[in-house]
């Protein structure tokens, strides 16, 4: 399931020694399985354990999209479930990085003072819409609601 060879796991594994976690001497990312040591020496294992992560990442993002239309925090657990990839798979890890700097490039951007003012400007429009079209209503209508409307 994980494109990297033993090899390289355990060169990414030498090179994080002494360095911050995900992270090698060099300030690098260290792409690869997390997976504790002694699940590593053995691949039966370790096929295993990617094996058990992928299914629970998997039920996490599902879970996570079948909230999306639901009240509830559907991206926050979809995102939830890619970081529990991360934790075994490169692309995963690739995926959340570029997800993680689109996201602090948007807030950046939201926080640029032309950027808020437009916002501000844009989402009083839109009240003003909204309070426009609900004062037509209760004026046509009346206070009751649509389902109870008589022809």
């Amino acid at each position: 399931m994980n494109a990297e060879s033993d090899e390289r796991q355990e060169v990414a594994g030498s090179a994080a020694s002494g360095a911050a976690e995900g992270e090698s001497a060099t300030g690098e990312p260290v792409f690869g399985s997390r997976a504790p040591h002694f699940i590593k020496r053995s691949r039966a294992l370790h096929l295993s354990w990617q094996v058990g992560v992928f299914l629970v990442g998997l039920a996490v993002v599902v879970i996570g999209i079948i909230m999306l239309p639901l009240p509830g925090p559907g991206w926050l657990v979809i995102f939830a479930g890619m970081a529990i990839w991360a934790t075994e798979f490169v692309w995963a890890q690739l995926v959340l990085r570029w997800t993680k700097r689109k996201v602090t490039e948007a807030a950046q951007r939201a926080l640029d003072p032309r950027v808020r003012k437009r916002n501000i400007i844009l989402t009083t429009i839109a009240v003003v819409i909204c309070a426009a079209a609900m004062a037509v209503y209760v004026w046509k209508f009346g206070f009751v609601m649509p389902w109870k409307i008589k022809e």
